[in-house]
């Protein structure tokens, strides 16, 4: 089990600004941002036993994680 923070300003470091600019710009991107900020928090609190998932659970939101964060870096790349 992975106890990697994941954050996007560590998963993407030469993004940071884009990040930034997009978050502030991009209401659509803010969201998705948002959003995988819940799920990576819930999926923490999980690996940590500070709110415990059960197997099926916790494989749905890391999947969810990844979707988000392959969505994040799709609009990175434009």
């Amino acid at each position: 089990m992975s106890h990697t923070p994941h954050e996007l300003a560590a998963d993407f470091p030469d993004q940071v600004q884009k990040i930034h600019d997009l978050k502030a710009s991009d209401a659509h991107f803010a969201r998705l941002c948002e959003k995988y900020h819940d799920v990576n928090r819930a999926v923490r609190r999980a690996e940590t036993g500070v709110a415990p998932l059960d197997d099926q659970r916790m494989t749905e939101i890391r999947k969810e994680r990844m979707r988000l964060k392959d969505d994040i870096a799709a609009m990175l790349a434009h």
